[in-house]
């Protein structure tokens, strides 16, 4: 254990950090360095029953009466992941501020969804933004225009820690990279001992708050909607209160596209969450198959307040660590992280629900933003509801080349987004510009060749086809 008594001196020497950031990281890393990786023992993995997994539909339903509607959304907090970059797609800011429709982002829906929640029912939901070093300063200013809105805004910083240089085990800064490069957000599972050391939860509990809604700023199902999506956060809210779960993640079915998404599985007597990195290889065709596994985490999750502060104070959110290797200025380091999903196996009475895919539609690519952006949605009070017209429940699979990877090059090859109401499938590479008003309807697949720009002209219609030239439309 030399190895972590040099990291220890080094990072004790480390001024940009909390000791809370400091303990925190050596905490992790000698919880990597003893191995404790827990082994799953594929034999021992069982299905989870209706008991622990509950369909969304067996759920009772939700109060009636607005008071107790109005009471049990006081005792509610939104808070959203927004430590994430839009460097994906080619974005220098958080990713919450990229536009999604009608000039507004991920953030002014979220806005604009919570306040009117809060007018409705006359409560105070607030919504609590976990930034990283990384947005942090960019959100701030964000954050600002909303100063008149009907909603409380709260902000904290989730962890900032040193990358491990991989060849001495030294942290990166120490070695004068002191710049952004020399750090990393430690994943989300940081969320819970954040909110604790930020004193933002123990300020929630005094207000009388219980739980906490957790989801991703650009994940545009996750909404605390009441009227259009079927009252679905307030029943799982309400089944939550009465039957004293401490802890729930939102699940729904696995489709072709999902076969990678961590699963909820019973073991060993607890519900735990299973990730494609803790499968054996020889099961690893089984654990993507649609068949044993049929459900897949959101990451839209719902914890008791007063579970995390107990949980966090015991020092018992021991969460799998995900080594997470990158290159830095030509230096190999290493990231470790968590995720806030594998904490499910340390509550009481931890469920999953089973919800409808609606809300799940998350934007990590512009060929998400394409279907956001088109008619196979709407927006009705900030929220991105699900065009009716549309009459196959899933959505077109689509796949961009790398010319539309960024947001700016995505917008400028469309002079508007096409219908994609009847789209099954849409396969696009190369140099292909779109003009307006373009039909797209079953299986679609455009194609321009080497050096060749084509252009889709104004106002086409293209149905089954595969277009490599103008002579093909």
């Amino acid at each position: 254990m030399e190895k972590l008594e040099h990291l220890k001196s080094a990072v004790a020497a480390l001024s940009e950090i909390s000791e809370n950031e400091k303990n925190g990281f050596i905490n992790l890393v000698s919880r990597y360095l003893s191995g404790e990786a827990q082994h799953i023992e594929w034999s021992k993995i069982q299905t989870p029953t209706d008991e622990v997994v509950v369909p969304y539909d067996t759920l009772s339903p939700s109060p009636d009466d607005p008071a107790e509607t109005k009471n049990l959304l006081d005792k509610l907090v939104v808070l959203k992941l927004n430590g994430g970059l839009g460097t994906t797609m080619g974005c220098t800011g958080p990713k919450s501020v990229i536009e999604v429709r009608n000039g507004l982002t991920f953030l002014d829906l979220i806005v604009i969804q919570i306040e009117n929640l809060n007018s409705k029912y006359g409560c105070n939901v607030p919504l609590v933004l976990m930034n990283s070093f990384n947005t942090h300063d960019d959100t701030l200013k964000i954050v600002d225009k909303y100063t008149n809105s009907n909603i409380e805004i709260h902000t904290f910083n989730q962890s900032q820690y040193p990358r491990l240089v991989v060849e001495d085990f030294a942290p990166l800064p120490s070695k004068g990279q002191h710049g952004k490069d020399g750090w990393y957000p430690p994943g989300h599972g940081d969320v819970f001992p954040s909110l604790m050391n930020s004193g933002k939860l123990d300020a929630f509990l005094s207000q009388g708050k219980e739980y906490v809604f957790v989801a991703n700023s650009d994940n545009l199902g996750a909404i605390v909607d009441l009227s259009i999506l079927i009252l679905v956060a307030l029943e799982i809210l309400n089944h939550l209160v009465q039957n004293k779960n401490e802890y729930c993640m939102e699940v729904t079915p696995k489709t072709l596209a999902d076969v990678k998404g961590g699963t909820l599985i019973s073991y060993e007597g607890k519900v735990q969450l299973l990730e494609i990195a803790q499968v054996p290889d020889e099961h690893v065709n089984e654990f993507k198959s649609i068949e044993k596994f049929k459900i897949f985490n959101t990451n839209n999750l719902w914890v008791n307040l007063n579970a995390i502060k107990r949980l966090v104070e015991a020092d018992a959110l021991k969460m799998e660590i995900i080594p997470n290797p990158k290159e830095v200025n030509g230096i190999k380091v290493l990231q470790l992280e968590t995720a806030a999903g594998a904490a499910i196996r340390f509550f009481d009475h931890a469920i999953g629900i089973n919800v409808p895919r609606s809300r799940f539609l998350p934007v990590k690519a512009t060929s998400d933003l394409l279907l956001v952006q088109s008619d196979l949605y709407t927006l009705v009070d900030g929220f991105v509801i699900r065009n009716k017209d549309r009459a196959n429940p899933t959505n077109p699979s689509i796949e961009l080349g790398p010319e539309f990877k960024k947001v700016g090059n995505f917008l400028s090859r469309f002079k508007s987004i096409p219908s994609i109401i009847e789209l099954d499938s849409l396969k696009v590479t190369g140099d292909v510009w779109f003009g307006f008003g373009i039909m797209l309807k079953g299986k679609v697949s455009i194609a321009a060749k080497p050096g060749v720009k084509l252009e889709i002209p104004d106002g086409a219609v293209i149905e089954n086809k595969e277009i490599n030239g103008p002579e093909d439309i």
